[in-house]
């Protein structure tokens, strides 16, 4: 089985600005970035989408699966992980004390208000147990939250490390179940 992860790609805020489940555009036509995307796919040989894409149902997701084809099964445990109070705000207007009381508990802190990561991640996982299920690939365009939260996931790694690592917007992670083992074939591609 192959799970094929897409970040969606640049959107159109402010760089600096926490902006979570707040539902923003992208910076560039869906169109022009899932042609874009689908080449960058041929050229990797990542299967073909063949069930339709699973997406978040924010825009920038949703506007993506929509234009790289087929059926689109939009699905809130997909969207990115919800910063209540910080939604909207530039993350150097945040109260440092606040971060730094979030970082000190990353996977269970919520001075935000809004989702702890262990509650995000449940969420998450609680999608991918109801999707995976069999040997179909299944192709999704989320955030980058989710796609780290997958990775570690299926990886066996902890999520606050799998959370710093590098995912650029349009970022392909491609896994494939080997004899019950999930493998790595691409991380950013």
């Amino acid at each position: 089985m192959d799970l094929v992860l897409i970040r969606h790609p640049e959107v159109a805020v402010d760089a600096g600005v926490c902006y979570g489940q707040t539902d923003v555009p992208l910076q560039r036509d869906a169109r022009e970035s899932a042609s874009a995307l689908t080449a960058r796919m041929k050229a990797l040989n990542v299967p073909p989408c063949v069930d339709g894409w699973h997406a978040s149902p924010l825009v920038r997701c949703a506007s993506i699966a929509r234009a790289l084809g087929g059926d689109v099964h939009p699905d809130a445990r997909l969207a990115e992980m919800h910063f209540g109070a910080w939604e909207g705000r530039a993350w150097d207007a945040i109260d440092r004390a606040l971060i730094d009381a979030w970082a000190d508990d990353i996977a269970h802190a919520r001075p935000h208000g809004g989702e702890s990561l262990a509650q995000f991640a449940h969420r998450v996982i609680a999608w991918f147990d109801a999707t995976c299920v069999d040997e179909r690939a299944v192709h999704v365009v989320a955030h980058a939250g989710v796609v780290r939260v997958l990775a570690a996931h299926l990886l066996g790694v902890a999520r606050e490390s799998a959370l710093q690592w590098p995912l650029d917007f349009g970022g392909i992670a491609w896994f494939r179940r080997v004899r019950g083992q999930w493998l790595l074939v691409r991380w950013n591609a």
